[in-house]
């Protein structure tokens, strides 16, 4: 901008104003780690003393707020230092920086004038890794300072020399805007005047060697550029007039392990596509998903992970944006209005959350400041084989702070309602996929990680803490011991636990040709001899139908209709057994390929009957699953299940019992051969009409109706130990759900 030279109303200048040639050439060159101990104003007798380095600058002055000239500034070095004792600047008062170059000239706030970003609380608390809402000063915050408007930045980087704010605002230049280090917690800061929201930065590090790094993207960024590109974006926190207050009033009914659970799982880059396979935008999906998550009777959604990730295929699990929502589908605004609706709709938002590993991408957390900041410094330890992945170092209190603060950020600024929390069991054990010398024992010269139990300790227990209604789920695949025990029991404070053991072994069963089901009986039922040892959600999720799996239909035997038969059948026996209920998009109408992240599931399935057929059993599942509260309220406790008869391993048939708080019963019978059987009896507990609430094999589902139509009268006579039994029609490849009427 070229603007009229302002009057001066006073200028002075004094000898005494340079630093030595030392201090000079460490600004010019960009290794100075201290530029407040060097630029911006300095108290001086008779005045102030100011220093400024603006590379190109040939002329410099320091000015009042109304342009008038306060003092010149002599050039004090090279390529744009200039320095000088202006007597008219009082200590404290606000001044601007005039420059020119050639013909032009134009103003500048000075970034060395103004004070400190962090206070001294939070300076204290980020020292002792307890700074629970850090994300409220790192990262990059618009604000306004003495009154100008601008963006405070904040970044840990302990071991660093320097380091700096680049972007278009400054060239790139790293020497332009070195940060403040604030020493006793390892933060630089930095006030940037007239930086505001929508500009592109990311971090200039000199390392502990005095190597400059590759450009770091803000690990408390709110905002990235979109992939492939990686430069942070400042935007701030969310900002979201939150219209959910009736569902946030009843929330802790949806979370209780003793209600309903039922859970979506979605990749929001491949539920549904746009016109040429664009991916529907945050808002679309609020137009499109929400709708239909409430249509089909979820009770909640849970998102494949949503922070910024380089690599579209990674879906999500190999983040480098923690506190960033990614950009593919729009604003964090805009996230914020998804959750937003679908809590309007009733429906609770679970997020997958990936604190278990990182990739290695440059502009990413490893090296940050060049050493092992995040990461684990002893590669046994700190690096992933199977993953090609950075292991956090759990026993670092910075680093055990940034990542629980993490988790409550996504509570606490969008409103989530739970935390899956991924690859446990990698974070658990020290000798997770790696071979004899490959791993470290702890200090007791066991396999468990305890500083990583500490941490999902901890994490549960601050989740607990500041956001009670809110739950966690672990993804944890071994047998370790009380993952959803609270802490104070010596548990890992979990709330749920996924049931992988359930899943592989009746997967495994349902895949069998049913003439060979037999000799694999007790895949289905071995699942409850541990049934309370924890309190389980039974998933069915995305990492069953990908790597060549095929899809949940395309896994049932058989010709077409038993592949929809055995798939509905097994519904049945799932959305009936003890634990909450999982299922990966596209399960619930039967897609027919592996889940494709390229693309839209196969939607226009849902002209064939079958799978619209399955589509409506699923949808009738979750409204008897909320209905009958003896399918969920003793979910976790054993007096609420009965096996009835699981000794027929040669028709491969299955009868058990739930049993809600007031001791209603209901009768859930499966029988998974491609042969019916007609007056089978099952002993029940009570006389009366038992009646069908449920058929799998119902016409309107795609089935051959064979059934129980008006229901069974108990009679007197004792089977299976107890005083009644029913006679009853059991369908093919089918489940059966009766209810007792007085």
């Amino acid at each position: 901008m070229t603007m009229t030279n302002p009057q001066s109303r006073e200028a002075s200048a004094s000898t005494d104003h340079r630093p030595d040639a030392h201090q000079i050439d460490a600004v010019t060159r960009g290794v100075h780690g201290d530029p407040f101990g060097v630029l911006g104003p300095h108290d001086a007798d008779g005045g102030t003393i100011v220093r400024v380095f603006r590379p190109g600058a040939e002329t410099a002055s320091v000015v009042d707020m109304s342009g008038n000239v306060l003092g010149q500034l002599e050039p004090s070095g090279p390529d744009g230092f200039h320095s000088g004792h202006v007597a008219g600047l009082k200590p404290g008062e606000a001044y601007r920086l005039h420059f020119t170059h050639g013909g032009d000239s134009w103003q500048e706030e000075d970034t060395y004038r103004f004070g400190p970003v962090l206070g001294e609380q939070d300076v204290y608390l980020l020292a002792e890794g307890n700074h629970y809402r850090l994300y409220e000063k790192l990262g990059a915050h618009p604000t306004v300072m003495d009154g100008v408007e601008g963006t405070s930045f904040a970044v840990l980087a302990p071991a660093a020399r320097r380091v700096s704010v680049v972007g278009n605002f400054n060239s790139w230049d790293g020497r332009r805007h070195v940060m403040r280090k604030r020493h006793e917690c390892g933060v630089w800061e930095l006030f940037l005047p007239a930086v505001g929201r929508g500009e592109v930065y990311k971090y200039e590090i000199v390392g502990v060697h005095g190597d400059v790094l590759p450009l770091k993207t803000d690990p408390v960024g709110f905002l990235q550029e979109m992939a492939p590109s990686t430069g942070s974006v400042v935007d701030g926190l969310v900002e979201h007039e939150w219209k959910d207050d009736e569902f946030q009033a009843h929330a802790a009914d949806w979370q209780d392990r003793e209600k309903p659970i039922s859970i979506y799982e979605v990749h929001l880059g491949s539920w549904r596509r746009g016109e040429e396979n664009a991916y529907l935008d945050y808002d679309e999906l609020a137009e499109q998903l929400v709708p239909y998550v409430r249509d089909m009777g979820f009770t909640h959604v849970e998102l494949l992970p949503v922070s910024e990730h380089p690599f579209y295929g990674s879906w999500g699990y190999q983040p480098i944006g923690l506190y960033a929502p990614t950009s593919r589908f729009g604003s964090p605004a805009a996230f914020a209005r998804l959750v937003d609706a679908l809590h309007q709709a009733g429906i609770g938002v679970l997020l997958d959350w990936v604190p278990g590993h990182f990739p290695t991408d440059t502009h990413g957390l490893g090296r940050f400041d060049g050493t092992a900041l995040y990461e684990h410094p002893d590669p046994r330890r700190g690096f992933h084989k199977d993953w090609n992945t950075l292991i956090y170092d759990y026993g670092r209190p910075e680093v055990e702070n940034f990542l629980v603060a993490n988790g409550l950020y996504w509570l606490d600024r969008f409103h989530i309602d739970g935390l899956r929390v991924d690859a446990v069991a990698s974070m658990l054990y020290l000798d997770y996929s790696r071979e004899h010398g490959e791993w470290e024992p702890n200090i007791h010269g066991g396999r468990e990680n305890l500083e990583a139990m500490a941490f999902l300790k901890d994490t549960n227990e601050r989740v607990g803490e500041y956001y009670p209604k809110a739950t966690t789920h672990a993804e944890e695949s071994t047998a370790f011991p009380d993952v959803s025990r609270p802490t104070f029991a010596g548990g890992l404070g979990f709330h749920f636990k996924w049931n992988m053991g359930w899943m592989h072994d009746t997967l495994h069963y349902m895949q069998e040709d049913p003439v060979n089901r037999r000799y694999h009986h007790h895949h289905m039922t071995f699942g409850m001899v541990y049934a309370y040892s924890e309190n389980f959600v039974l998933p069915l999720s995305h990492d069953e139908v990908v790597y060549g799996k095929g899809s949940l239909l395309g896994k049932m035997p058989g010709d077409e209709w038993q592949k929809f038969a055995n798939l509905r059948a097994y519904f049945g026996f799932m959305w009936t057994h003890p634990g909450k209920k999982l299922i990966f998009m596209g399960g619930e109408f039967g897609q027919v390929g592996e889940w494709n992240h390229d693309r839209s599931l196969d939607w226009h399935l849902l002209d064939q009957p079958g799978h619209k057929g399955m589509q409506r059993l699923v949808r009738d599942l979750n409204t008897l699953y909320r209905e009958l509260p003896a399918l969920y309220e003793l979910d976790c406790d054993p007096a609420g299940f009965e096996w009835v008869d699981t000794s027929n391993v040669e028709q491969s048939i299955i009868a058990f019992m739930r049993k809600d708080r007031a001791g209603n019963p209901v009768l859930i019978v499966s029988n998974f051969t491609p042969v019916p059987r007609h007056d089978y009896r099952i002993g029940v507990p009570l006389p009366g009409r038992w009646v069908e609430r449920l058929n799998t094999d119902a016409e309107i589902y795609g089935g051959s109706n064979v059934g129980n139509l008006g229901g069974k009268e108990a009679e007197e006579v004792s089977v299976h130990g107890r005083p009644f039994s029913v006679p009853l029609s059991l369908p093919p490849l089918g489940t059966i759900v009766l209810v007792q009427e007085d």
